[in-house]
C-alpha cells in the first residue's frame, strides 16, 4: 500500500486530483479474536495512513478506504491449518458476491470532486462482527 502511495502521489499532484482506494477488512474496524489480532492490526493501520493521507495531501486528492466483511473469493482457501482451513471454509458460507464491493467502490468513485467517502464498511447481513 505505501509503495502504490508513493508511486501515484507524486502524479496526483501534478495533475491537482486523484483518488486513493484502499481495501482494508471489517477486521480493521474490529478486531477479530482470537487468532486474528495482528491481521486485525495490518488493517487498522490502512485505516490510520489512510485518514493520516487525507489530512496530508489535501482537498484535491480523495482517499476512501474499503472495508468488506466476508467476500466470496480466494481468501477461504489461504490456510494449510486443518482448523482453521474449517473455520473459514463455514464462516465464508454466508460470503456475499465480490461484485458488492466493486459497487461500494463505483459508488465512491462516482461522487462529484467535492465529495469524498472516507470509508465504507459492507459485510454479509448475516456477519456477526
Amino acid at each position: 500500500m505505501l509503495y502504490g502511495i508513493a508511486a501515484a502521489l507524486p502524479v496526483f499532484e501534478r495533475q491537482n486530483g486523484g483518488h486513493f482506494i484502499k481495501v482494508s477488512s471489517v477486521a480493521g474496524v474490529k478486531v477479530f479474536s482470537p487468532g486474528g489480532t495482528v491481521y486485525s492490526g495490518t488493517k487498522f493501520a490502512v485505516r490510520a495512513i489512510s485518514e493520516g493521507l487525507r489530512h496530508e495531501v489535501g482537498a484535491h486528492i480523495r482517499t476512501t478506504t474499503i472495508c468488506p466483511g466476508a467476500v466470496d473469493s480466494e481468501l477461504k482457501f489461504g490456510s494449510s491449518d486443518a482448523d482453521s482451513s474449517q473455520f473459514v471454509q463455514e464462516f465464508y458460507q454466508q460470503a456475499i458476491p465480490a461484485d458488492s464491493v466493486a459497487r461500494a467502490v463505483a459508488y465512491a468513485i462516482e461522487q462529484p470532486a467535492e465529495v469524498d467517502i472516507n470509508e465504507i464498511v459492507l459485510r454479509p447481513s448475516q456477519q456477526e462482527f
